[in-house]
This record gives C-alpha cells, structure tokens and sequence, in this order.
C-alpha cells in the first residue's frame, strides 16, 4: 500500500530546504552530509529521504526554487510592459528584495552549481540565461548602440549582476539602507556607464 501524504507535505519540504540552503552556504555542499542536513532539521535521515531522494536533488532543489523566483520576477515585470528603464527598474528592485530574503540560496545558486548532475545542471543554466539575457534586452533598450557590440552589451549586463548579486557577502538587511535603496544605487551607476 502506498504511504500517504501528510497534509503539511509541501511546508516540509521547504522547512528542509531552508535548513539545506544554511547548511550549504555555510559548509558547501561536499562539507555537509544528509545526516548532517537531518540533525539541523531535527528528524531522521530516511524522513529526509521521504522527501527528497537524494542530497543532489535537494542541492537541485534549493536552486531551483530561487532561479525560478528570479525567472517569475522576470516575466512579471515584461508582463505588466511600460519602457525599458521603468521594467529595468522593477527588475532590479524586485531581484533586491528577493536577494535579500533569501542569501543562502543565493549563496547557494553561486557557488554550488558545479556539484549538481549534468542535465539538472543544464536546466539551472537555462533559467539563469533566460534571466540574464531579459535583463540584457532592457538593458539595449535603453542603450541602443549596444546592439552593435554584443560584447559589451554582455559585460555590462554582467557588471550590473555582479552589484546585486554578491550583496549576500556584505548587505545587512537590519542596517540603514534599504534594499530599495541599493537597487537605486546599481541602477544609477548602470545608468552612469
């Protein structure tokens, strides 16, 4: 008879990749075990393995859920349209916000993504580019001499990403400037180059 599914499955589900978004950002992926992923989720290992079947697919998992967040900021903002600097704006400002929620997996989405298989790998890259490239669009919106020089159109996407993205390293969220606030500050010196 198949085990049936307890009525709070999902929540726990993302109780465990919270606890594995800290363990892994913490640790890495190769310094943290399952056991250890059950002793800071107080359970056991196999009810871990109840919900995810191995520690690849919660790594899969952790990643997955914050690309998927930045891909759904991403067809939100062109959905709503507007000119190219009020999308790039909302873009920037709600990547902020979500950064700022969630560090470890941004850690996480950094640094790790090496450790996944090939082919879950690949999907991550897929939704990463899907980000990048929207954000690179805008970005020649605004500028469109960039067109002519995809290479520098791409760098300067990329200088953007690495503002915000790094902001786990250094931001304090309870300090006294706003995540709004360093997204104005990205936007402006984008805006300056």
């Amino acid at each position: 008879m198949a085990r049936t599914q307890a009525a709070d499955y999902e929540q726990r589900r993302e109780a465990i990749l919270d606890k594995a978004a800290r363990l892994f950002a913490r640790r890495g992926f190769d310094g943290s075990s399952v056991a250890d992923l059950a002793d800071a989720c107080s359970t056991s290992k196999s009810l871990i393995y109840h919900y995810y079947p191995s520690k690849e697919d919660i790594l899969y998992a952790v990643m997955s859920s914050h690309i998927d967040q930045l891909v759904s900021d991403v067809d939100g903002v062109l959905a709503k349209g507007g000119d190219a600097a009020a999308q790039l704006d909302a873009l920037i400002h709600a990547f902020m916000d979500h950064y700022v929620g969630a560090a470890d997996r941004q850690k996480v989405l950094l640094n790790e993504l090496d450790s996944l298989p090939a082919e879950q790998r690949a999907t991550i890259v897929a939704r990463q580019r899907k980000v990048i490239d929207a954000t690179q669009a805008l970005l020649v919106a605004l500028d469109p001499a960039l067109a002519d020089d995809p290479a520098q159109a791409r760098a300067k996407t990329m200088l953007l990403f690495g503002m915000i993205n790094w902001t786990h390293t250094w931001y304090d969220p309870e300090g006294p400037i706003p995540p709004a606030r360093i997204a104005d500050m990205a936007l402006k010196m984008i805006h300056a180059s």
